[in-house]
């Protein structure tokens, strides 16, 4: 299904909303789903009036919600028969435990984080429900992420639209560009905070 041409052709319609649903949903746990492009779509069409920018974020902030419910689910449900062939002793028992710690100690910060980058998300919330991370809190912060990644995602779109509303093209451009340089950005903060670890602890080893 090419959900970009579905979205543009239902841009006026209310069904729009139940597109952005769907897709934000599906692309909790199906890389290939395009969500971030359709969205930022609809966003750049509400700077003409054609959508509610409103509508937009909270069809979107619901879909992704529903959608980060599923993988989590999908871990707690395997999460005993995954127990049972990690050993204790072995690296990946301490791979398991070191991630439970890990969502322990910052679990909000890993759970928002991740929501920006496609591949981190899924791993992420399936190793959530892995490591039996508690429901309320996981609702909490996913809520928190999937709301300011779908307000951050339309609110992309609607600045190009913004910016370029005679040239609707170049606008969804724009607009994915941006999505592309946040999305580097938090990887590459990712990469200096995992480097600085890594440094600390072999520090305290010597």
């Amino acid at each position: 299904m090419d959900w970009l041409e579905l979205a543009e052709s239902l841009i006026t319609s209310p069904w729009l909303y139940a597109v952005l649903i769907a897709v934000s949903c599906l692309d909790s746990f199906l890389p290939l789903i395009p969500s971030e492009a359709v969205v930022i779509v609809a966003g750049v069409y509400a700077a003409g009036g054609q959508t509610d920018i409103v509508l937009v974020i909270a069809a979107t902030a619901l879909g992704a919600f529903l959608g980060d419910l599923i993988p989590y689910v999908v871990g707690r449900l395997l999460g005993v028969r995954v127990l049972r062939r990690l050993p204790p002793g072995t690296k990946r028992r301490a791979a398991h435990d070191w991630f439970a710690r890990e969502l322990e100690a910052r679990g909000g910060f890993i759970l928002v984080t991740t929501r920006f980058i496609p591949v981190g998300r899924y791993l992420a919330t399936l190793s959530t429900g892995i490591v039996g991370y508690p429901l309320g809190k996981y609702a909490l912060f996913v809520g928190f992420a999937t709301a300011t990644w779908s307000a951050y995602t339309a609110l992309t779109g609607y600045l190009g639209g913004v910016v370029f509303q005679e040239n609707t093209l170049l606008g969804i451009a724009v607009g994915v560009g941006l999505a592309f340089v946040v999305t580097g950005a938090i990887e590459a903060v990712r990469y200096i905070r995992r480097r600085r670890s890594a440094v600390t602890t072999e520090t305290v080893v010597d």
